[in-house]
């Protein structure tokens, strides 16, 4: 399929990445490729990833690893944080994976994907939105039945030292029975058809996820464009006339 206009537009634009706001990212194999193959595989990509994590400053909120991608929700702490991270998780990785597999050559899909998430109307949904894959997948009926997401950590049934709450999990509930019950159950209630699509858009497109308030706020932090352009002629340019005359000689 040949790229369209919009595509070229869009991938010339530099990712957003503002320190303070969470992140949804995500990152596949090349060609859809398996990027894991046994229960190392995902564990190292973890170790890797809170490793990197501290010494980038980011904080890991929520994960997902699956067959041949895996989705982060995260924090920067300034705008180089989660390049730095992603960075140096997937040139280690790419060696330990090719090592371990007797391969050579690329393992990613070109660079990752990323979004800036309105943090009162996305965490939450995005980290459900993450917990669910491997169930939207066919892989488990149930999101805690998957041994390889955050979200064993946030019903209590396991501690991740990679997580870090991000504060809308803590405004779930005053102890960590009321918080992990709710939380349990905002995920066994689902994410509405529309809901799903929006934010498998917004990290696919990297467009910003949130009302036009936060979008408008975005923008204060960073020079790159937050919102699509409207199709047309830009504001305040003229149109010139479908006829023009030649201009007057004055003697």
């Amino acid at each position: 399929m040949a790229r369209t206009t919009a595509h070229i537009l869009m991938a010339r634009l530099p990712r957003l990445s503002i320190p303070g706001y969470p992140h949804h990212v995500l990152q596949r194999g090349n060609n859809r490729q398996a990027i894991f193959t046994s229960p190392a595989d995902y564990r190292t990509l973890l170790d890797l990833t809170e490793e990197a994590a501290g010494k980038s400053g980011v904080a890991v909120h929520a994960y997902v690893l699956m067959g041949n991608h895996f989705h982060l929700l995260a924090t920067p702490e300034s705008a180089d944080s989660l390049p730095q991270m992603m960075q140096a998780v997937g040139r280690r990785y790419v060696r330990y994976f090719n090592d371990s597999q007797q391969r050579s050559g690329t393992l990613w899909e070109g660079r990752y994907r990323s979004t800036v998430l309105q943090a009162d109307a996305g965490v939450l949904a995005c980290m459900a939105y993450i917990d669910l894959n491997p169930v939207r997948a066919g892989l488990v009926s149930e999101a805690r039945s998957y041994p390889w997401s955050s979200h064993g950590h946030y019903i209590g049934l396991c501690s991740e030292k990679v997580i870090s709450p991000h504060a809308m999990f803590w405004a779930l509930g005053n102890t960590p029975f009321d918080r992990e019950a709710a939380y349990a159950e905002l995920v066994h209630a689902g994410l509405s058809a529309d809901h799903q699509a929006a934010l498998t858009v917004s990290v696919l497109s990297g467009w910003p996820a949130g009302d036009a308030a936060f979008v408008a706020e975005l923008q204060k932090h960073t020079e790159r464009r937050v919102n699509k352009r409207k199709a047309g002629r830009p504001v305040g340019q003229a149109v010139p006339p479908s006829d023009p005359s030649p201009p007057k000689v004055v003697r």
